[in-house]
Protein backbone atom coordinates (compact mmCIF):
# COMPACT_ATOMS: atom_id res chain seq x y z
CA UNK A 1 0.00 0.00 0.00
CA UNK A 2 2.83 2.33 0.80
CA UNK A 3 4.46 1.79 -2.61
CA UNK A 4 1.29 2.68 -4.49
CA UNK A 5 1.00 5.97 -2.67
CA UNK A 6 4.48 7.10 -3.78
CA UNK A 7 4.15 5.79 -7.33
CA UNK A 8 0.99 7.69 -8.20
CA UNK A 9 2.38 11.03 -7.01
CA UNK A 10 0.93 11.20 -3.52
CA UNK A 11 3.02 11.57 -0.41
CA UNK A 12 6.51 13.05 0.05
CA UNK A 13 8.18 11.16 -2.81
CA UNK A 14 5.58 12.36 -5.33
CA UNK A 15 5.93 15.97 -4.21
CA UNK A 16 9.70 15.87 -4.56
CA UNK A 17 9.39 14.37 -8.03
CA UNK A 18 6.97 17.11 -9.13
CA UNK A 19 9.26 19.88 -7.81
CA UNK A 20 12.31 18.37 -9.51
CA UNK A 21 10.37 17.96 -12.77
CA UNK A 22 9.14 21.57 -12.63
CA UNK A 23 12.71 22.77 -11.99
CA UNK A 24 14.08 20.79 -14.93
CA UNK A 25 11.36 22.13 -17.21
CA UNK A 26 12.20 25.70 -16.19
CA UNK A 27 15.88 25.12 -16.96
CA UNK A 28 15.00 23.83 -20.41
CA UNK A 29 13.14 27.04 -21.34
CA UNK A 30 15.20 29.66 -23.17
CA UNK A 31 16.10 32.65 -20.98
CA UNK A 32 13.80 35.03 -22.86
CA UNK A 33 10.82 32.72 -22.50
CA UNK A 34 11.20 32.48 -18.73
CA UNK A 35 11.45 36.25 -18.21
CA UNK A 36 10.45 39.08 -20.51
CA UNK A 37 13.33 41.45 -21.26
CA UNK A 38 12.70 45.17 -21.33
CA UNK A 39 13.78 47.10 -24.43
CA UNK A 40 17.46 48.03 -24.21
CA UNK A 41 16.43 51.69 -23.95
CA UNK A 42 14.97 50.82 -20.53
CA UNK A 43 18.12 49.16 -19.17
CA UNK A 44 19.91 52.01 -17.36
CA UNK A 45 23.43 50.59 -17.39
CA UNK A 46 23.18 50.04 -21.14
CA UNK A 47 21.53 53.26 -22.25
CA UNK A 48 23.53 55.46 -19.85
CA UNK A 49 26.82 54.10 -21.17
CA UNK A 50 25.70 54.49 -24.78
CA UNK A 51 24.72 58.07 -23.95
CA UNK A 52 28.15 58.88 -22.51
CA UNK A 53 29.90 57.49 -25.58
CA UNK A 54 27.51 59.33 -27.92
CA UNK A 55 28.03 62.70 -26.20
CA UNK A 56 31.81 62.29 -26.18
CA UNK A 57 31.73 61.33 -29.85
CA UNK A 58 29.64 64.40 -30.72
CA UNK A 59 31.99 66.73 -28.84
CA UNK A 60 35.06 65.25 -30.54
CA UNK A 61 33.36 65.45 -33.94
CA UNK A 62 32.44 69.15 -33.63
CA UNK A 63 35.28 70.62 -31.55
CA UNK A 64 38.43 70.91 -33.67
CA UNK A 65 40.77 70.91 -30.65
CA UNK A 66 39.46 67.76 -28.99
CA UNK A 67 39.93 64.21 -30.25
CA UNK A 68 38.22 61.02 -29.15
CA UNK A 69 40.03 58.30 -27.26
CA UNK A 70 38.92 55.72 -29.82
CA UNK A 71 40.43 52.61 -28.23
CA UNK A 72 38.94 53.46 -24.86
CA UNK A 73 35.55 54.09 -26.47
CA UNK A 74 35.74 50.85 -28.43
CA UNK A 75 36.70 48.94 -25.30
CA UNK A 76 33.71 50.39 -23.44
CA UNK A 77 31.36 49.46 -26.28
CA UNK A 78 32.71 45.90 -26.48
CA UNK A 79 32.30 45.49 -22.72
CA UNK A 80 28.81 46.93 -22.98
CA UNK A 81 27.89 44.41 -25.68
CA UNK A 82 29.22 41.56 -23.51
CA UNK A 83 27.18 42.84 -20.57
CA UNK A 84 24.04 43.07 -22.72
CA UNK A 85 24.69 39.51 -23.94
CA UNK A 86 24.92 38.35 -20.31
CA UNK A 87 21.56 40.02 -19.67
CA UNK A 88 20.11 37.86 -22.45
CA UNK A 89 20.19 40.25 -25.42
CA UNK A 90 21.47 38.89 -28.72
CA UNK A 91 23.91 40.76 -30.95
CA UNK A 92 21.03 41.23 -33.42
CA UNK A 93 18.88 42.89 -30.72
CA UNK A 94 21.77 45.16 -29.74
CA UNK A 95 22.48 46.07 -33.37
CA UNK A 96 18.80 46.80 -34.00
CA UNK A 97 18.79 49.15 -31.00
CA UNK A 98 21.87 51.04 -32.15
CA UNK A 99 20.90 51.22 -35.84
CA UNK A 100 17.23 52.10 -35.35
CA UNK A 101 16.32 55.53 -36.78
CA UNK A 102 13.92 56.08 -33.88
CA UNK A 103 16.55 55.21 -31.30
CA UNK A 104 19.15 57.43 -32.99
CA UNK A 105 16.69 60.34 -33.02
CA UNK A 106 15.82 59.71 -29.36
CA UNK A 107 19.50 59.57 -28.34
CA UNK A 108 20.29 62.72 -30.39
CA UNK A 109 17.44 64.65 -28.74
CA UNK A 110 18.53 63.46 -25.29
CA UNK A 111 22.16 64.41 -26.02
CA UNK A 112 21.30 67.84 -27.40
CA UNK A 113 19.11 68.57 -24.37
CA UNK A 114 21.97 67.56 -22.08
CA UNK A 115 24.54 69.63 -23.97
CA UNK A 116 22.25 72.66 -23.99
CA UNK A 117 21.74 72.30 -20.24
CA UNK A 118 25.52 72.45 -19.87
CA UNK A 119 25.89 75.65 -21.90
CA UNK A 120 26.59 74.22 -25.34
CA UNK A 121 25.05 76.11 -28.23
CA UNK A 122 24.19 73.56 -30.92
CA UNK A 123 26.25 74.28 -34.02
CA UNK A 124 28.82 76.53 -32.29
CA UNK A 125 32.05 74.52 -32.08
CA UNK A 126 33.72 76.66 -29.40
CA UNK A 127 30.92 75.89 -26.93
CA UNK A 128 31.51 72.16 -27.50
CA UNK A 129 35.21 72.77 -26.85
CA UNK A 130 34.53 74.58 -23.58
CA UNK A 131 32.25 71.75 -22.48
CA UNK A 132 34.74 69.07 -23.56
CA UNK A 133 37.71 70.70 -21.81
CA UNK A 134 35.64 71.01 -18.62
CA UNK A 135 34.72 67.32 -18.81
CA UNK A 136 38.40 66.39 -19.33
CA UNK A 137 39.47 68.62 -16.43
CA UNK A 138 36.82 67.05 -14.15
CA UNK A 139 37.81 63.50 -15.20
CA UNK A 140 34.15 62.72 -15.87
CA UNK A 141 32.97 59.64 -17.74
CA UNK A 142 32.59 61.80 -20.87
CA UNK A 143 35.96 63.49 -20.31
CA UNK A 144 37.68 60.13 -20.00
CA UNK A 145 36.75 59.49 -23.65
CA UNK A 146 38.23 62.80 -24.86
CA UNK A 147 41.72 64.24 -25.32
CA UNK A 148 42.53 67.92 -25.81
CA UNK A 149 45.11 68.67 -28.49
Amino acid sequence: MMRNRYRNGHGRGGMVNRVVLAGLMALMLPFGAATAKPPLREVPEIVDTLFIVAVANEVAKICPTITPRRLKGLSILLNLRAHANKLGYSDDEIRAQIESKEEKAWMRAKGEAYLKSRGVVIGEPETYCVFGREEIRNSSAIGALLKAR
